[in-house]
C-alpha cells in the first residue's frame, strides 16, 4: 500500500478529512496512489456503476421486484475501504448493498441472479436486492431494517476479540440509521469493550426524502460517538484517496485493540432513495452540479490521464471490459431458472 501524505483537499462536499479525538490533529490526509491503485480504483468504481445502471434498467422492464436500492455516486466509499482492509475483515451494510458486494469480490452473476430472484442467486434467488450474504467472502449481509446491521457488526467484532484473531468489522449505515436508538446502544458495547469495529456512516445528504439538516439535531455525524469516548472522522466520500487514507487510520486504530473508531463518509447519491423514489426534494441543479464537480470515478480518470498513466483509449478499453461483464451478468440474471417450489420450505429458522 502507498504511504500517505499530508495535504488539504476541497474535492466533496467537505474536507478530505478531519481527525476528531483520535489523538491525530494533524492537516487532512489523502494516500498517494500509485498508477496501479489509481486504475484499480477507476475498474472497480466503474464495475459498481455500472451494473447499478443495468440493475436500474431491469428493474423498470419489471424484471427486478420488490425494493431496489442503488449505490450510484458513493462508488469511492466502500471502494476505498476495500484496498485499506485486509484477508478477513468482514463488512456488513444496509439495503444500498450491491456496491459492497462488488467490492467484496462476490460474482456479478449471483449478485445480479439474486435481484432478479433466480436459483443461481446468492440467497438462491430468495433474499432480492436487500439480502444477500456470502460467509465465504466474509460479506454479512445487506439488511433491511434501518440500523439492525450497526448491532450485528457489533457482534461481529465482539466475535473478532473473542477468537483474537486480528480482524475488523465494518459496519455501514447512513444518516438516517444514524439516529437510531440501537446505534448508540452499539457504540456503547464496542467502547466498554474495546471492540475492533469501524462504524462507516455514509452521509449521503438525504435519509429517504429528508435532508440531514431536517432530521439530525447535530450534522457533523463524525461526533456521534464523542460521549462514549470513540474518535470519528470526517471524510471526503467521493474521492477514494480521502477514503482510503482515513480507512487505513481507523482500521489500524482497531486492529491494534483501541476499540472502535466511526468514519463519517460524506457522499451523495445520485438516484432516488430507491428506483421508486422521483428525488423531487432537491433539484436537478444539485444533483449536476455533484456530478460535473465531484464525481469519484471522473475524478480518478482526470488524474490518470493528467500524469499520462492511461490513454483515453486504455480507459475506453476498460468500461468495453467492464460493460461486458455487467452485460454478462444481466444475460445469466434473467436465464436461470427460479427456484423450485420446495425452496419454500428450506432455510427456514424455527
Amino acid at each position: 500500500m502507498a504511504a500517505t501524505k499530508r495535504t488539504s483537499s476541497g474535492t466533496g462536499a467537505k474536507a478530505a478529512s478531519r481527525s476528531r479525538g483520535a489523538g491525530d490533529n494533524s492537516a487532512p490526509a489523502i494516500a498517494e496512489f500509485s498508477k496501479e491503485q489509481e486504475l484499480h480504483a477507476y475498474r472497480e468504481m466503474l464495475l459498481i456503476r455500472r451494473f447499478e445502471e443495468k440493475a436500474g434498467q431491469l428493474y423498470g422492464m419489471g424484471l427486478i421486484g420488490g425494493f431496489c436500492h442503488l449505490y450510484i455516486g458513493q462508488e469511492a466509499v466502500v471502494v476505498g475501504m476495500q484496498m485499506a482492509k485486509k484477508d478477513g475483515d468482514q463488512m456488513i451494510t444496509g439495503y444500498r448493498d450491491h456496491g459492497h458486494m462488488l467490492a467484496m469480490d462476490l460474482d456479478p452473476n449471483g449478485v445480479m441472479a439474486e435481484l432478479t430472484g433466480r436459483r443461481g442467486g446468492l440467497s438462491k434467488g430468495k433474499g432480492g436486492s436487500m439480502h444477500m450474504f456470502s460467509k465465504e467472502k466474509h460479506f454479512y449481509g445487506g439488511h433491511g431494517i434501518v440500523g439492525a446491521q450497526v448491532a450485528l457488526g457489533t457482534g461481529l467484532g465482539f466475535a473478532n476479540k473473542y477468537r483474537d484473531n486480528g480482524n475488523v468489522a465494518m459496519a455501514f449505515f447512513g444518516d438516517g440509521a444514524s439516529n437510531q436508538g440501537q446505534v448508540y446502544e452499539s457504540f456503547n458495547m464496542a467502547q466498554l469493550w474495546k471492540l475492533p469495529v469501524v462504524y462507516v456512516i455514509e452521509n449521503n445528504k438525504y435519509g429517504m426524502g429528508t435532508s440531514v439538516e431536517r432530521s439530525s439535531a447535530t450534522t457533523d455525524l463524525s461526533q456521534r460517538g464523542a460521549s462514549f469516548g470513540i474518535p470519528g472522522e470526517q471524510v471526503d466520500g467521493m474521492d477514494v484517496r480521502a477514503v482510503l487514507a482515513a480507512s487505513e487510520r481507523a482500521l489500524e486504530y482497531c486492529r491494534t485493540g483501541k476499540g472502535p473508531y466511526i468514519l463519517e463518509m460524506v457522499t451523495y447519491r445520485y438516484r432516488g432513495h430507491s428506483m421508486s423514489d422521483p428525488a423531487k426534494y432537491r433539484s436537478k441543479d444539485e444533483v449536476q452540479k455533484m456530478r460535473t464537480e465531484h464525481d469519484p470515478i471522473e475524478q480518478v480518470r482526470k488524474r490518470v490521464l493528467d500524469a499520462n498513466w492511461a490513454t483515453e483509449d486504455d480507459l475506453k478499453a476498460i468500461d468495453k471490459d467492464v460493460r461486458a461483464r455487467v452485460a454478462e451478468a444481466a444475460e445469466f440474471a434473467q436465464n436461470d431458472p427460479e427456484p423450485d417450489v420446495s425452496e419454500l420450505y428450506t432455510d427456514i429458522l424455527l
